[in-house]
């Protein structure tokens, strides 16, 4: 299928931003601090390896969306490295990926809807609806253009990070440098935990690459996509670790063991109660922001597939602005069969399992993503705007720091995938072999 006339670009250097950051700030680092308080402040060595190797990926993503500006991010870029089949490997596992994170999402929004309204938690269904409902308005709001998205995106993401700051800043001021105790529990080796640490904050990370993902509707997207990502992901790092390191010196570790609301409870001890609702605001706002980005994304996928040959092609079909609506409604339908098909089993438990599933298929494409730039950097590819599929020019020189970045964030990739654990990478490869039959299904279709 010819490539389609690139529509009128729609998201610029701060819509972009938003993007990486709204997706990244979620759900995730409003619950961390109290999963990390059995390991103390060897929380924060873990934030730090994270965050390094959080920094060395994004680098990478920065690097390929100047060597290949194309709607699909890691999928994209795994085709043009490795041809169709990687592609497709890799997309069909980040789709489902991207759909598990939504239908996990709307979940923890519901959940922190809870602490204003205790009686959401009880009823069998209520919480479903509410959950669909926030699924499917977000839904509507992108389908019905990118731009509307974006700006949602940007307001949304201003508004969850003034609590985080908040706490990051004037919080600091109030640790008690006794509850940053670098021991850790008997029987457990400070690698171990380093490790545990490491494993549980990837969470936090995943979104970085949303950028690279709908190039097509990014002004200058071969200048702005790289910096959104670098300036995203290393200003949410920032974040993150100030937050933490004040709700882990704030809040006693025995209550923070314990704790459904670290933040608001760390607001409390701070500034009184308001201060703790103030933070289940922002948890909520936070939520409904990520939702509303990871909606943005997922249609970006299938809509980059189809365009070429390796998914339904009347999903590749786009509105005059190019807004994916065919694939995000579509992709919003198996979000809902996703969540309704899981939802007897309650909130927490269904949230568990979307997220380890979430985390490895999408850090999966991570590794690929890598070796395609260490590919690419070693065949002496030339970067440029025009190069928009597999192939491209050659003829450039090697550059070795370039090449161990790439290997620096592969090494961190694949320790992710190690930390993830044996039931989840046992679970994620059978997800991934699942959309095999699809591939040859489609392949025999074109060849027929």
């Amino acid at each position: 299928m010819p490539a389609p006339s690139r529509p009128k670009a729609q998201l610029g250097m701060w819509m972009a931003t938003s993007l990486v950051v709204g997706n990244m700030i979620g759900s995730g680092i409003f619950l961390l601090p109290a999963s990390m308080a059995p390991y103390g402040g060897i929380g924060i060595v873990g934030w730090l390896i994270t965050a390094s190797g959080a920094i060395l990926l994004a680098l990478v993503f920065a690097r390929l969306a100047k060597r290949i500006p194309r709607a699909g991010g890691p999928y994209a870029y795994a085709r043009a490295g490795f041809g169709d089949f990687a592609g497709y490997f890799i997309a069909w596992g980040y789709w489902i990926s991207m759909l598990a994170t939504n239908a996990a999402i709307a979940v923890a929004f519901v959940s922190y809807l809870t602490v204003f309204w205790p009686s959401l938690g009880n009823g069998s269904w209520t919480p479903a609806v509410v959950a669909l409902g926030a699924i499917w308005l977000l839904t509507v709001l992108n389908a019905s253009g990118v731009r509307n998205a974006g700006v949602t995106q940007l307001v949304t993401v201003v508004m969850k990070v003034i609590p985080l700051i908040a706490i990051g800043t004037i919080g600091l001021l109030y640790i008690q440098p006794s509850e940053l105790s670098f021991s850790v529990g008997e029987g457990q080796s400070s690698l171990a935990a380093v490790n545990a640490t490491v494993a549980l904050t990837l969470w936090a990370f995943l979104g970085l690459e949303c950028a690279t993902i709908p190039a097509d509707n990014v002004v200058d997207p071969d200048r702005t996509i790289p910096r959104a990502t670098l300036v995203g992901t290393g200003a949410t790092a920032v974040v993150y670790i100030l937050s933490t390191v004040a709700v882990l010196g704030i809040v006693p570790n025995s209550a923070l063991a314990t704790s459904t609301a670290p933040f608001a409870d760390a607001g409390r001890l701070i500034w009184g109660n308001w201060a703790g609702y103030l933070m289940g605001i922002g948890a909520i706002v936070s939520c409904f922001g990520a939702l509303n980005g990871w909606i943005l994304v997922q249609g970006q996928i299938p809509m980059a597939m189809a365009r070429d040959g390796l998914f339904p092609s009347h999903l590749g079909k786009t509105r005059s602005d190019g807004t994916p609506a065919t694939a995000i409604v579509v992709s919003s339908v198996f979000v809902t069969v996703l969540l309704l098909f899981n939802y007897t089993g309650g909130l927490v438990e269904l949230f568990t399992k979307t997220i380890l599933l979430a985390t490895l298929t999408a850090v999966v494409p991570f590794v690929f993503a890598t070796m395609a730039e260490l590919k690419f950097e070693l065949d002496g590819r030339v970067e440029g705007p025009n190069d928009r599929g597999p192939g491209g020019q050659t003829g450039g020189r090697v550059r070795y720091g370039r090449a161990a970045v790439a290997i620096g964030a592969f090494v961190y990739a694949m320790w992710a995938v190690i930390g993830a654990g044996a039931e989840t990478v046992y679970l994620g490869f059978v997800l991934l072999l699942a959309g095999l039959p699809v591939y040859v299904w489609l392949k025999r279709k074109r060849v027929g």
